[in-house]
């Protein structure tokens, strides 16, 4: 047995002197034990000693401050995973994994896995399901993980050394783009809950991380792991959570889970106080106001002591800019990026199956990255410290008294251009609104075209906006025109 005090003692030494080499430390060492067995000692230790293990097997330490934004805009999904899915595929059906019976079984499985997302049926996953869905999903998923973290990087609010608990891990998506995003000297503690098939191909695709990206697989349900009654070991959180995690991946997968509040909620409780919760979904209708559902009984209200713990607030991207006030629309709400190249074993599935004459191919190409999200903390922080005033604006809540009137409005943009090439459509939200909001670019101008250059989630002082009813719709429309002044008030 080494003496694992002796070790991190000449660690914290050697730090500031030079590169810590486990050769040097054994001789210090009561014993002398093999060189090897010190540096897998200091690989143990290295998130508490915040030490990076260099490629020459060297540890440093880790540098000083937040994980600063990565620029994150990837194109295609890096050859390294394309290659890993495909040796997967290949070693289960063959070279030719795509054609014949094998070809078929996936092809079908993916269109089951679609038409359960879109009829919210629940999904099984055995090895068969989660190759296909690594095949349709894997790519979209890994760049939506990295558009979101842009929220908290902004801010200074991801450290170099981050203990992570992705719930409902599957294929590996979001763990894999979380470690492209991460600067290569981070040292990371990930912890992935995965009780289905689809740990087989979690392995394999995290067999080709970083040595400093440290994995560990629990194969067990998100409430056996966080001790909620009913989990397949009952109430005892699994060890793990002894430590709390600085990062709550809940990746495209609270749609799937029975009490997906209570999960939340559980996964609250396992935060670290400067802790983030991070959850996506797809961007179709039902999950993504399912997601906003999650998000609003998670969080508190003034004087509502109802729901499961209310110790959350929304950090992004639905702020709520009046603090007294709780939303209740509907609010399907998505974000888009810039759509990837077609992986080599996306078009190979797709070219291999038979069509008809009017059959148009790309039935199993899934290159867009569209995804609702919300980012939940504890402390009270949020990505833009914005609130409105009655005496500057009107709230969206009042908004059936103020049909046919101009007023001004401070709004949160909550999507793209959602026209189809007529006046430019853009969802808002103030966090009172209790019905579906729009702003309605009728005219840009030199004043009002802050409207179209803002990115999703920015902050929008919208002056002069005149109110209407949009019966067909039962929504609001409040009119951009030459009238209008829209400016940018937080990116």
């Amino acid at each position: 047995m080494i003496d694992r005090t002796a070790v991190r003692n000449n660690a914290n030494y050697l730090r500031n002197v030079r590169p810590i080499d486990p050769e040097e430390i054994a001789e210090y060492v009561e014993g002398t034990p093999h060189p090897a067995v010190v540096r897998e000692t200091l690989r143990e230790e290295a998130f508490d000693l915040r030490l990076y293990e260099r490629d020459d097997g060297t540890f440093v330490p880790v540098e000083e401050g937040p994980v600063r934004p990565p620029d994150w805009a990837p194109e295609a999904l890096p050859e390294a995973y394309s290659f890993a899915l495909e040796d997967l595929l290949v070693e289960e059906y063959g070279a030719n994994w795509q054609r014949g019976e094998p070809g078929d079984a996936l092809r079908e499985r993916v269109r089951g896995l679609k038409a359960d997302y879109l009829y919210e049926n629940e999904i099984e996953y055995d090895r068969v399901a989660a190759l296909g869905y690594a095949i349709y999903h894997l790519p979209a998923y890994y760049a939506t993980v990295g558009c979101v973290l842009d929220d908290l990087t902004e801010n200074g609010l991801l450290d170099r050394t981050l203990r992570v608990l992705d719930v409902g891990a599957g294929v590996g998506g979001p763990a894999l783009g979380l470690h492209d995003y991460l600067p290569d000297d981070a040292v990371v503690d990930y912890h992935a809950v995965e009780p289905s098939a689809a740990t087989d191909v979690l392995d394999r695709l995290l067999d080709e991380t970083g040595r400093n990206f440290r994995t560990t697989v629990h194969e067990t349900t998100a409430e056996a792991f966080l001790g909620l009654e009913g989990g397949d070991e009952g109430a005892d959180p699994n060890p793990a959570t002894d430590d709390p995690f600085d990062l709550v991946l809940f990746g495209n997968v609270l749609s799937e889970l029975a009490d997906p509040v209570a999960v939340a909620d559980a996964a609250l409780d396992a935060l670290a106080p400067d802790g983030s919760i991070v959850a996506f979904a797809p961007a179709d209708r039902n999950t993504a106001i399912g997601l906003r559902e999650i998000e609003r009984a998670l969080v508190a209200a003034d004087g509502d002591d109802d729901g499961p713990g209310r110790d959350a607030d929304i950090y992004s991207p639905t702020l709520r800019l009046w603090p007294d006030a709780v939303p209740t629309d509907p609010s399907w709400s998505f974000d888009v990026a810039a759509d990837l190249a077609v992986p080599p074993f996306q078009r190979r599935l797709d070219e291999a199956a038979a069509r008809g004459e009017t059959d148009e191919p790309g039935e199993f190409v899934n290159v867009d990255v569209q995804f609702a999200y919300s980012v939940l903390r504890s402390d009270g922080t949020r990505r833009v410290d914005v609130e409105a005033s009655a005496e500057r604006y009107a709230r969206m809540a009042e908004s059936e008294r103020h049909v046919t009137d101009r007023v001004n409005l401070l709004a949160v943009k909550l999507s793209h251009d959602l026209s189809e090439g007529d006046n430019a459509l853009y969802r808002v939200g103030d966090g009172s609104q209790a019905t579906d909001h729009y702003l309605v670019c009728t005219r840009e101008t030199a004043l009002n075209r802050d409207l179209r250059e803002a990115d999703y989630g920015s902050v929008l002082f919208v002056e002069n906006g005149l109110v209407l009813w949009n019966e067909d719709e039962g929504a609001y429309n409040v009119v951009v025109d030459d009238e209008t002044v829209v400016d940018l008030v937080a990116p």
